[in-house]
């Protein structure tokens, strides 16, 4: 089992502080690999710099083999979808509107097979219905369909349940799980929220300051996420 995304020793400064501090992770190919740590402990600046929104200080990442600093690795990049910070969509267009642009943007033609992707993530009967008069649940799911527009291999999510309601919860969880056992889409999830987390991931990374403690298969985790953390890093779980 290859690794489709890895790094090793990343470290990203802003004005002397140390977001990251020489990180390393592993993504097996086919996992759902959730990362787990406090506010602050680096999740979300790891994330950026995985889908090039920033650039490391120090340390090498890697997608499907292709160095990041490897001319190449722009090409593989499209192999890779993300949700980061919250879905970033036109409030006045529809859903379909929406995936026809970014259809565009990917120089994709087959735009027939947008209703097809609203179908799979739950947005199949939102017709003319604005993108502003969406549900948070809803808004979240076309985030996930812009994502999956390029068919990606590797989808990355930040928080993708933050702010749903229980319905919604459960709803993006069947999402999730639906990508990961029909389409074979690995997919690294950063949540606070470990009940949600333990039921969809296989493999879990968990960082503090900047630095990963532990990467384990969830297999291997024999008691609550919560208490597996807690004996890891010591404190309380505050997220």
């Amino acid at each position: 089992m290859g690794y489709v995304l890895s790094a090793e020793g990343l470290v990203k400064e802003y004005k002397g502080f140390r977001a990251l501090d020489g990180l390393s992770i592993h993504v097996p190919r086919g996992a759902i690999y959730g990362l787990v740590g406090k506010n602050g402990a680096g999740k979300t600046t790891l994330i950026r710099i995985l889908c090039a929104l920033q650039e490391p200080t120090a340390g090498e990442y890697a997608l499907f083999g292709v160095d990041s600093r490897d001319r190449a690795v722009t090409r593989v990049r499209r192999r890779v979808g993300a949700v980061v910070e919250g879905p970033a969509v036109y409030q006045e267009l529809t859903g379909q509107e929406t995936l026809h642009i970014q259809y565009q943007v990917l120089g994709r033609k087959d735009f027939d097979t947008i209703p097809v992707l609203l179908e799979w993530v739950g947005l199949g009967n939102t017709g003319k219905k604005k993108v502003k008069n969406f549900s948070l649940g809803m808004r979240q799911r076309l985030g996930i369909a812009v994502a999956l527009a390029g068919e990606p291999e590797l989808l990355i999510l930040d928080e993708p349940v933050n702010g749903l309601d229980p319905q919604g919860i459960i709803e993006m969880r069947k999402l999730l799980l639906k990508l990961n056992r029909e389409k074979g889409v690995t997919i690294l999830i950063s949540s606070h929220i470990l009940d949600e987390l333990s039921r969809l991931a296989t493999h879990y990374g968990f960082i503090d300051s900047g630095r990963m403690v532990e990467e384990v298969a969830a297999a291997c985790v024999d008691e609550s996420l919560e208490q597996h953390y807690m004996k890891l890093i010591g404190g309380n779980w505050d997220a």
